[in-house]
């Protein structure tokens, strides 16, 4: 259904409820998610950003419900990724005459992905595109978080549409956020964040600042994901300025996998040194475990502590990939912690250790092993990391 966001300017983008996994099937979406996209109607006829390619139909459908796409002058393509971009080959087909506004860097990855000679036009921060009572102004957002990335301002109406930037993956019935669950609604925000923006935490500071020294009038930030920002807009701005700073809680997170239990009751003996020093706690077994999910608690928390048994001479499998997130989104103002169980070998506690010395995590104190099943001394060294953990969150 299209909704009108303010006079002539409307939501014209798919609800999509029953997405799960995203960026292939690197990025879970418990509750769905919104491929944003919106028609304004001035003395010229501007479209900005389209949508994924499997509901191209239905979004074209939408755009009829107010206007003939041969109609269209403009089209902006804020981000070339094919969920923003799936619908650009048909809507170039139906508005043969409109001209495409990418940023520079856009200019090769929507080429390399479609291979089409459409009409391009490449524009820089600062420019502007008069279209009658009101004018488009560009900003280059890059990496954030794509290279091609930009924000797309409409001047005269104070509307911000910045692509991937303040959106979250959220299906809702309605489209403004204060017609939807305050609660669900942050979860969402702020997980998109962890999982897509950390790593360009000081582009996100920097880019806030040159957006609110250009001075603009910001009423409404329509995002392309999720729920558009109408009442105190600027409140998901200031959020992301304090998520960027990446100042985390006084809190910890626990993450282990297991193969006989060992490895469990000793990660249950850090969550008891942890309590004991008066530090909250969270335990997650990644084996049964969402990664977003925990990813989002890794953001938010100090400290991080791993626990595996040995495997092949390194950790189970299930604990890999959280370690290269560690890596890849690189995370600040973080401590880690290493323990683990084995039979054998025994190194696994080495691997956590030297890959959060990689990822620039300081260890907070010496890993604990236990052969077999941890006897009580081993259960009271796991005690003892916690506290010591616990000791240096709160200093």
């Amino acid at each position: 259904m299209v909704t009108e966001l303010m006079k002539d300017v409307y939501w014209v983008g798919i609800v999509d409820w029953s997405l799960r996994k995203f960026h292939g099937h690197e990025l879970s979406t418990h509750r769905g998610s919104t491929y944003n996209s919106y028609l304004i109607r001035d003395e010229k006829t501007v479209l900005i950003d389209t949508t994924w390619a499997p509901f191209k139909e239905e979004w074209l459908e939408n755009i009829r419900a107010v206007i003939d796409p041969a109609k269209i002058d403009i089209v902006v393509a804020n981000h070339a990724e094919p969920d923003h971009s799936g619908g650009l080959p048909l809507i170039m087909q139906h508005a043969p005459n409109a001209e495409l506004i990418v940023s520079r860097r856009g200019m090769e990855s929507i080429e390399g992905l479609y291979h089409q000679p459409w009409k391009f036009r490449a524009v820089k921060t600062g420019d502007r595109i008069p279209i009658g009572k009101s004018e488009l102004v560009f900003i280059e957002a890059t990496m954030l978080h794509w290279p091609d990335s930009m924000f797309t301002y409409l001047a005269g109406r104070n509307l911000l549409m910045p692509n991937d930037a303040f959106g979250q993956h959220y299906a809702t019935a309605y489209r403004f956020n204060d017609q939807v669950d305050q609660e669900e609604l942050y979860e969402e925000a702020i997980k998109y964040y962890a999982n897509i923006l950390t790593p360009f935490s000081p582009l996100v500071s920097k880019k806030i600042d040159e957006v609110l020294a250009l001075g603009l009038p910001v009423d409404m930030i329509a995002p392309s994901h999720g729920v558009i920002w109408r009442k105190d807009p600027l409140q998901i701005v200031t959020t992301y300025k304090k998520w960027a700073a990446q100042a985390p809680e006084k809190t910890a997170v626990i993450l282990y996998d297991t193969m006989w239990e060992a490895t469990r009751k000793m990660a249950e003996a850090v969550g008891g040194g942890l309590a004991a020093e008066g530090v909250p706690y969270k335990i997650f077994h990644m084996a049964v475990t969402d990664r977003n999910d925990v990813i989002t608690e890794i953001f938010k928390t100090k400290a991080v502590v791993i626990g595996s048994c040995t495997v092949n001479q390194g950790v189970l499998p299930t604990i890999s990939p959280i370690l290269e997130d560690l890596r890849g989104l690189r995370f600040q103002n973080k401590i880690g912690a290493a323990f683990g169980s084995y039979g054998w070998s025994g190194e696994s506690v080495k691997v956590i250790e030297e890959h959060l010395q990689r990822c620039k995590i300081p260890v907070a104190c010496p890993g604990v092993k236990a052969k077999w099943q941890p006897k009580p001394a081993d259960l009271e060294a796991c005690a003892n990391m916690g506290k010591a953990v616990a000791q240096a969150v709160k200093a």
